[in-house]
This record gives C-alpha cells, sequence and structure tokens, in this order.
C-alpha cells in the first residue's frame, strides 16, 4: 500500500510538515502500546494479529460440503456482513452474494423471492447469537426455504460465539459452525471466519489476501514516515483536529464501492466518541465527481478527501470515431480516461486548498486488498491512540440496541422508556 500525503499538507484546514514531523514522537508512542496490545492479544489489538491467527484451511474445510453454490447470502449487520460483502465485491467471481443486513419488510421479501433457495448457501453470522435483526431474518430465511422445499439444514453456515442461541441452534442441527476471534471486534473482522467464507465460496485466494494483510502488519513501524497506515491514520488525525471534520473516501475502481461502505463504519464506530472523530463519507470516482466534488472544493473547509485506486488495471479499449469533440477519446482506454479523472480531481481539489490523499496498491487483488483492508484498520487504530479514545468500544450502539429490544419485550430496559419521551413538533 502507497499513502501520498503531499496534498494534505499546507492547505485549508493548515497541517505542515514540521506538525508531522512533532506529531512522530507520539506515533512512536502509540505504535509501542499498539504492540504491547497485539503482543497480550488485548480485545481489539487482537484484531491486528489476525494475517496469523486467522486459519483459511479450518475455514476452506466449512465450506468443502456446499459444492458451486449459485448464490451465497449473509445474514448479518455491521460489520458481521460489510466484511463478506467488500471481498466479495472486490475479489469474488463466479458466484452472486447478497446481504440480509436490514430487516425492511419489503426488502427482505423482495430478495427471497429472487434467490435460488435450493442453490443458496447462508452464512449467519452474530457474536453474541443474540442479535435481534440477524436472527429475525434468519428465521424469515428458514421459514422460506421450508416453504420452498428446501432442507435449510443443508444450506447453512454458522459463524457465533461459543455459547448463546446461535451455537445452540448449530450444534442441535449439527451446522458447519465457526468460532468468531477471540478480540476482534466485528467492524475489524474482515480477514477473519466473520467475511473470510463468503469469500472462499466466491472463489478468492485466502492465503494471498492474507499474505497481504501480512505485508502491512511487517510494515509497521514506530514512525509514520516508514508505515503507510500510520502515515494515513495520524494526518487523518491531526487534519481534524483542525477543522476537517469530513473525511470523504473515493476509491476510483468500482470494485470497491464497498469498501467505502466498510470504511464508513470502522472509521465512524471506532472513532466518534467524547465529541472527537471524522465523519466518514462514502463517494465513487468517476461518478460522484459530478454529484459531490462540487461541495468538496467550494463547499466548507471541513473536509478531507481520500482518493483511492490500483496502480494496474485491466482496460477497455475506446473506438475510434469522428464525432466533433470526441476524437481526443478515440484509440484510448476506459483505464485512462478514469486514471486522468483521478489526478484531475486530485489536482482540482489541491488547487482549491482542499486537503486531499491518495492511497494506491499495485492491483485489486487479493493481495492488494489485503493490504488495503489491514492498513485501513491499523490506521483505525493509531488514531484511537492519538485521541485518547477507547477505539474498540460502540457504547451508543448499544443503547440504542437495548431500547430496540426493550420496545420489542425482550427484556426491561430503561433505555427504552425514552421513546416515549420523544419531543414533536408535527406538520401535517
Amino acid at each position: 500500500m502507497y499513502v501520498d500525503l503531499g496534498n494534505a499538507l499546507d492547505a485549508e484546514p493548515r497541517l505542515t510538515r514540521e506538525a508531522l514531523d512533532r506529531l512522530d514522537e507520539r506515533v512512536a508512542d502509540a505504535h509501542e502500546r499498539i504492540a504491547r496490545g497485539r503482543a497480550d492479544a488485548d480485545h481489539g489489538y487482537a484484531a491486528l494479529n489476525l494475517p496469523d491467527t486467522a486459519d483459511p484451511d479450518a475455514v476452506y474445510a466449512a465450506v468443502d460440503p456446499f459444492d458451486d453454490p449459485q448464490a451465497v447470502l449473509t445474514v448479518g449487520i455491521g460489520g458481521s456482513a460489510l466484511g463478506a460483502a467488500t471481498l466479495t465485491e472486490a475479489v469474488g467471481s463466479g458466484i452472486d452474494h447478497y446481504i440480509l443486513d436490514n430487516v425492511d419488510p419489503a426488502h427482505v421479501d423482495a430478495l427471497l423471492d429472487s434467490l435460488p433457495l435450493a442453490d443458496t448457501v447462508v452464512h449467519v453470522v452474530s457474536r453474541s447469537g443474540t442479535t435481534a435483526e440477524t436472527l429475525a431474518n434468519f428465521l424469515v430465511v428458514r421459514d422460506a426455504m421450508d416453504r420452498a422445499g428446501v432442507d435449510w439444514t443443508e444450506r447453512t453456515l454458522v459463524t457465533t460465539g461459543e455459547s448463546g442461541n446461535l451455537r445452540n441452534l448449530a450444534d442441535r442441527h449439527d451446522l458447519p459452525a465457526l468460532d468468531v476471534p477471540a478480540g476482534v471486534p466485528g467492524r475489524f473482522s474482515a480477514l477473519s471466519t466473520v467475511a473470510l467464507p463468503v469469500a472462499a465460496l466466491a472463489g478468492a485466494d485466502l492465503d494471498a489476501l492474507l499474505d497481504g494483510a501480512r505485508s502491512e502488519a511487517d510494515a509497521l513501524a514506530g514512525s509514520l514516515f516508514e508505515s503507510p497506515a500510520y502515515a494515513y491514520g495520524a494526518a487523518c488525525y491531526a487534519l481534524e483536529r483542525r477543522g476537517a471534520g469530513v473525511n470523504a473516501v473515493m476509491p476510483y475502481a468500482e470494485s470497491l464501492e464497498y469498501f467505502a461502505e466498510w470504511f464508513a463504519q470502522l472509521w465512524a464506530e471506532s472513532l466518534g466518541k467524547d465529541a472527537v472523530g471524522q465523519t466518514p463519507a462514502r463517494a465513487l470516482g468517476a461518478t460522484d465527481q459530478h454529484s459531490q466534488l462540487q461541495l468538496y472544493r467550494a463547499g466548507p473547509r471541513d473536509k478531507l478527501v481520500t482518493l483511492v485506486r490500483p496502480r494496474e488495471r485491466p482496460d477497455v479499449s475506446i473506438p475510434e470515431t469522428a464525432l466533433d469533440g470526441l476524437a481526443y477519446l478515440g484509440g484510448g482506454s476506459l483505464g485512462e480516461l478514469l486514471d486522468a479523472e483521478f489526478e484531475a480531481t486530485e489536482a482540482s481539489l489541491a488547487a482549491a486548498n482542499c486537503p486531499n490523499v491518495r492511497i494506491e496498491v499495485d492491483r485489486i487483488d487479493e493481495r492488494g486488498v489485503g493490504e488495503l483492508l489491514y492498513g485501513m484498520e491499523a490506521a483505525c487504530v493509531l488514531y484511537g491512540e492519538l485521541a485518547g479514545v477507547e477505539t474498540f468500544t460502540q457504547p451508543a450502539v448499544e443503547w440504542g440496541k437495548r431500547a430496540a429490544r426493550g420496545l420489542l419485550g425482550g427484556g426491561d430496559f430503561e433505555e427504552a422508556e425514552a421513546v416515549g419521551e420523544k419531543r414533536r413538533l408535527l406538520i401535517d
């Protein structure tokens, strides 16, 4: 992974090279804390050990009973779904991957009506085994399979904790089951049993994926000038402290669109605490040059734009044309056009003094995606260390879960009482 901070310097908000030099002393201290956490496999820090602790053979064994399915359906929410979506979109092939990560009844019903249920593998993911949305959706999926005459026990793979409703179900019906990794929050679990089974079913090379992640782990060092991941995390932290409270992540590869969604959860849920943190915005180049770039370039000076691309990609030639005004395109390629769009956007932002960072990998393949995911996770952990927040917790999320469960009669939770206290100013 390559990180270029040049356009993040001396823009507005203003970050200087001298400021980065001063910050580097704190990066060295943070790196020592991270290294200790990894050595002790402490909660959260254990995620940065996954390139070495994940077991591809166990994943391949778990998916082996499912011979060449036509589709895979991930039933999970948040980190239990976004990692799998990111991997299959980027490096999966030959399989259709669908996700049930919401409980919108119209969407769930339409999706299940469209799936070839007899040729679909269902991967149910919940660490606790009690996640309301996940288990509700799974019950609906199971019922749909029953009604279609499909034996759901022959089509279901489970990833969960050592105990809980989902573990009990897997044991009762002898379902293939994988353990969620200890000490790894869901949003940091893309390189684990939470997401790797779907990638394996989609034909991805898990060893290459983990090798790419391992190369970024090996690159972590006590200086931001020696580690691409730390360079990005430190620059994001420094810019947010100076007023860049929004981080717009804009990959220039269609296969990385879900990566931007995955990044948004990683960044928001990990760092949005104690009145600090950057708000992640999702964009796609070149599409969103026509819908969002106006704001980034000419709107409030509260943004960092992160531009992501591969250095190499497959290409498609553009046919020659004699049409007026379009002849310059003929004989070129779509890849050349997309690269020109990338570099023009980068220059446009720099000319407007909007800080932007370039992140590149060699290719969008297993190794490159492993580098990218691990690099962003390490950057996030470093940012959290510098900001002094509890990176691996999500108390605001848990508050909402308790409120919803109380409303549904799943227990006596005081958070549910707050729902009835909603203020109203209704206009009809």
